[in-house]
């Protein structure tokens, strides 16, 4: 097997599975306890990696929060911030966006063959661009985040993102947050979409952890086993 960093996927969700709805405002599925904890586990990460459309409709910043946690970082020998990390197929992507515009932290965009020179054009000395195959293939990003020395990524989404990382086989740990409340609306993105994935009724998840934080639940699940 290629070698890859270790894969945490982090993902909060309504009791129906969903992860946003379909406003224009940004769903909270979280509380300001486990906001901290997010944070805590983003400070032990080596990069931090999110989808082309997750840039688009949330437009996050995607850096360690805390003070201390980013002092800390910087005592080690390390940026601030994790490395930020995302894919497209497009290369249609903000140069003003906050995934590009804040934190003083290297940021790399996997692109499509087709699209390299495009999305290289479009964001000029905002990011890395690197081709990434065509379409995207997640073994060659991984494989390349090793060779940058990326030991431990967590992928934040969204739900195209998540689906394609778990039906690849290629999660080695799974932290589920489900909130208190229903969405109901079928239009709204889900945690994970359609696919063949490596854990079914057959082949289950091993639940590590379970603990509540506030009014939200941890569910922490590892999806390899040494």
């Amino acid at each position: 097997m290629t070698e890859r960093p270790y894969v945490l996927l982090s993902c909060a969700a309504s009791v129906d599975g969903y992860i946003d709805d379909t406003t224009d405002e940004r769903l909270l599925l979280s509380n300001d306890e486990d906001f901290d904890r997010v944070d805590e586990v983003r400070a032990c990460c080596d990069a931090i990696l999110v989808g082309a459309n997750t840039i688009r409709r949330d437009n996050p910043r995607l850096l360690v929060r805390t003070e201390e946690r980013r002092k800390a970082r910087v005592a080690r020998g390390l940026p601030e911030s994790p490395t930020k990390v995302t894919f497209t197929s497009r290369g249609d992507l903000d140069p003003d966006a906050k995934f590009f515009a804040t934190g003083d932290v290297e940021k790399i965009v996997y692109c499509s063959s087709a699209a390299v020179d495009k999305c290289r054009d479009r964001l000029g000395d905002a990011a890395t661009v690197v081709d990434a195959g065509d379409p995207v293939d997640l073994n060659t990003v991984l494989a390349d985040l090793a060779r940058r020395g990326v030991q431990r990524l967590m992928v934040e989404g969204g739900g195209t993102v998540h689906t394609q990382f778990l039906t690849a086989g290629l999660a080695d740990e799974l932290q589920l947050v489900i909130a208190p409340f229903f969405v109901g609306d079928s239009g709204a993105p889900r945690f994970v979409g359609t696919g063949e994935f490596p854990h079914h009724p057959g082949n289950r998840m091993a639940l590590e952890e379970v603990r509540p934080i506030g009014d939200v639940i941890l569910a922490r699940y590892l999806l390899t086993r040494s």
